[in-house]
């Protein structure tokens, strides 16, 4: 399933959707892939490496302040690396945004800079959501993150934006439906995707809005 999202329609009020998402009085949270960087290129693994944005990545940013704009949000969360924060700042949202260091991206440890071919080569079984990364961060832990960010987001009181990275929001969005995060890996986003996830008719009904 992938997740990145059409263009955001005008919206006035805090509960007010983007296009295609049904008019509803629930909150929804907005995920935003962080843009380029030489990484996502290379499909290097990049865990806490805190890298730029290309200039390419810095476009993609700017073009979400247009879509981004008349949403509201109560909170605004980013993860502390650049590459996040630089795309929050381009979108628009440097100044309210608090930093959350469980929004940071997966700890790939001794795999941080490989791709995966590469890792396979040696480990021809291995999988990020089964296995983590040696001297990096467990599936355990990674979920224990996510969970955290999702109990934080449950206790604001209207619509709420996250910056991050592609792995952590997998697994928040596993997660989020209540999912083990190993089914993270069916999921995937583009570099400075939006993606929504929010509930259908009721608050124990959650679901991937688009």
């Amino acid at each position: 399933m992938h997740l990145s999202l059409v263009r955001m329609a005008n919206s006035s009020t805090t509960s007010d959707p983007p296009q295609g998402v049904s008019a509803s009085i629930l909150p929804y949270v907005c995920l935003v892939r962080h843009g380029e960087t030489i990484r996502t290129i290379t499909r290097q693994h990049t865990g806490r490496t805190d890298i730029p944005l290309t200039i390419r990545g810095e476009d993609q940013a700017n073009a979400l302040r247009a879509r981004l704009g008349d949403m509201r949000f109560s909170d605004v969360f980013t993860s502390p690396l650049q590459r996040a924060r630089r795309t929050c700042e381009l979108a628009g949202f440097g100044a309210i945004a608090a930093a959350d260091a469980n929004l940071v991206e997966w700890d790939y440890g001794e795999y941080e800079g490989q791709r995966t071919s590469e890792i396979r080569a040696g480990r021809p079984t291995w999988n990020l959501f089964d296995d983590g990364a040696p001297k990096g961060e467990a599936v355990a832990a990674i979920a224990a993150r996510a969970d955290r960010v999702i109990s934080r987001v449950r206790q604001c009181v209207g619509n709420v934006l996250l910056f991050g990275h592609q792995d952590i929001f997998r697994v928040i969005a596993a997660r989020w439906l209540g999912l083990v995060p190993a089914e993270g890996r069916r999921l995937y986003l583009d570099p400075g995707s939006l993606s929504i996830i929010g509930y259908d008719h009721a608050l124990d009904e959650p679901v991937i809005r688009l």
